[in-house]
C-alpha cells in the first residue's frame, strides 16, 4: 500500500507526532508498504530551523529510508495563538500547492491533527486523487483551547466546532490516541464502526534498558544524585510550577534533583521562578534528539507525567508515558482518567492528583526511600506491561488493517 501522511511536525522534531509517525511508517515500510511524509521544516517548539535545514520552498529528503516532503511554512516559536495559527494556515497552502504535487501515486492519505490544518491537507487530496481520507485525532480541537481559557468567544468556538466535525464526517475513517477520544466521537453521532482507537506506543527495541548513562550523569554533576526528571514540552498543558513548588518542599533533601529537560512557551517563567526559590537543586537542559532523551531516561531514578488538573485532561495519555515503561523507569503521573488507570494497571508507578505538589513530594520521597532493586522491579513491571500492551510493532500491524478497511470501503462506494 502506498500511504501519504500529513503533519505539521516530524523527524528529527521531538514529541508525541513525530515519534508516532516515524515509527509507524517504519514499521510499515519494513513489511512492504511505501509511506511519504509531507510536513515542514524542522523547527519546534523553539521556531528556530535545526542544523542542517533552511526555510527554502520545497526539500524531498530520505530519513530512516521514509521519503519525506518538506515545503515553506511561516516559522515562529510555540506560543502567540495568531502566529501559531498563520504557521499552521500557511502549511495548508503550502501542502497543496507545493508538496501535494510531488506525490507518487497514494492509495490513502493519512492527515494527523493537532491540527486541524494537517488533516484539511490530506482530505483536500483525497479528493482531487479520489483515494480515502482517515482522520487521526491526537488532540480534542478546538476542546482543549476552550478548556485552557486560550478560546473564549462564543461565536468563534461554536464555528472552529463544526469546522472540527466536518472534516470527521468527510472522513472514511477515524483513529483516536485514547479509548475516551472514541467515546466523546461517538457521543457526538459519529458511527462507531468509523472510530478507531491505535494508541500511542513505544518501540521496545529502540527504548531499551541498556542505555548507559553514566557519563551523561558525570557530565552534569549528578553522579550522587536521585534524580527526578521531567522532559517534554514546557508548556501550559503540564502545570510545572507545581512541580517546582514539590522541588522547594524538597531543598531539606539535597540527595534528590530534579532535572527539566526540552523548551516551549513556559519554560523563560519556569527558570525566573526557580531562581526566585533559590531551588539549588534544580537544573534546566534545552531540548535534546531521540538518541539523548534515551540518555536522560536511563539516567533518572523516577520520571514524572504530569498534566494540568482541567476535567479534559482525563481524556488524555500523554505519549511520553510509553517510553519511560519501556526504558523501565519508575514513574509518577500527576493526573487521572484513562492515562492514570494505565499506570495503576502496570504496577509501574505511583498516581498522585494533578497539581497537587505535596502529594507529589510525598510520592518522590516514596520512592526515593525504597530499596533500589524495589525501584529496579517496579520498573521492569513497567516495560512489560508495555511490551504486552503498547509495543508499537503490534499497533503498526492494527493500524494497517483499518487502512485496508478504508481503503476497501472507498473502493465500495
Amino acid at each position: 500500500m502506498n500511504i501519504a501522511y500529513f503533519s505539521h511536525y516530524f523527524t528529527p522534531e521531538i514529541g508525541a507526532p513525530s515519534a508516532r509517525i516515524h515509527d509507524l511508517a517504519t514499521q510499515w515500510q519494513a513489511v512492504g508498504h511505501r509511506v511519504e511524509i509531507v510536513t515542514c521544516f524542522p523547527n519546534h517548539p523553539a521556531g528556530r530551523l535545526y542544523p542542517g535545514y533552511q526555510n527554502q520552498w520545497y526539500l524531498q529528503e530520505n530519513l530512516d529510508g521514509i521519503e519525506v516532503h518538506r515545503h515553506w511554512t511561516y516559522v515562529t516559536p510555540n506560543k502567540g495563538f495568531i502566529k501559531k495559527t498563520l504557521g499552521h494556515l500557511s502549511y495548508l497552502l503550502a501542502a497543496g500547492f507545493i508538496s501535494s504535487r510531488h506525490l507518487r501515486s497514494p492509495d490513502v492519505a493519512i492527515g494527523t491533527s493537532p491540527t486541524l490544518f494537517a488533516a484539511m491537507a490530506a482530505a483536500s487530496l483525497a479528493k482531487r486523487r479520489r483515494i480515502p481520507f482517515v482522520m487521526e485525532v491526537r488532540d480534542l480541537w478546538p476542546a482543549i483551547f476552550v478548556e485552557l481559557g486560550i478560546i473564549r468567544n462564543p461565536q468563534l468556538i461554536s464555528w472552529l466546532t463544526r469546522w472540527e466535525m466536518g472534516l470527521y464526517k468527510q472522513a472514511t475513517k477515524l483513529v483516536v490516541v485514547t479509548e475516551a477520544f472514541r467515546r466523546n466521537l461517538i457521543e457526538r453521532g459519529l458511527p462507531e464502526d468509523k472510530v478507531f482507537t491505535i494508541p500511542n506506543g513505544a518501540d521496545m527495541d529502540f527504548w531499551t534498558t541498556e542505555t548507559c548513562s553514566s557519563e551523561r550523569r558525570r557530565q552534569l554533576n549528578l553522579e550522587d544524585r536521585f534524580v527526578v526528571l521531567y522532559i517534554g514540552a514546557h508548556g501550559i498543558s503540564h502545570a510545572l510550577e507545581r512541580i517546582l513548588d514539590s522541588a522547594d518542599e524538597l531543598k531539606s533533601s539535597p540527595k534528590i534533583h530534579f532535572l527539566f529537560v526540552g523548551d516551549g512557551a513556559e519554560k523563560d517563567k519556569l527558570k525566573r521562578r526557580a531562581h526566585e526559590l533559590n531551588l539549588y537543586n534544580t537544573t534546566f537542559i534545552d531540548a535534546v534528539g531521540k538518541n539523548e532523551v534515551r540518555e536522560f531516561y536511563a539516567l533518572a531514578d523516577i520520571c514524572l507525567v504530569p498534566l494540568k488538573d482541567i476535567p479534559l485532561f482525563e481524556t488524555f495519555i500523554p505519549s511520553k508515558m510509553f517510553e519511560m515503561m519501556a526504558m523501565a523507569r519508575p514513574i509518577i503521573g500527576s493526573l487521572r482518567g484513562e492515562a492514570a488507570e494505565i499506570l495503576r494497571r502496570s504496577g509501574g508507578g505511583l498516581v498522585v492528583e494533578p497539581e497537587n505538589s505535596h502529594e507529589l513530594t510525598q510520592a518522590v520521597l516514596n520512592l526515593y526511600h525504597r530499596e533500589k532493586q524495589a525501584r529496579h522491579e517496579m520498573g521492569q513491571r513497567a516495560r512489560r506491561f508495555a511490551n504486552a500492551h503498547y509495543s508499537r510493532q503490534t499497533l503498526a500491524a492494527s493500524y494497517m488493517d483499518v487502512l485496508r478497511e478504508a481503503v476497501a470501503e472507498y473502493r465500495c462506494q
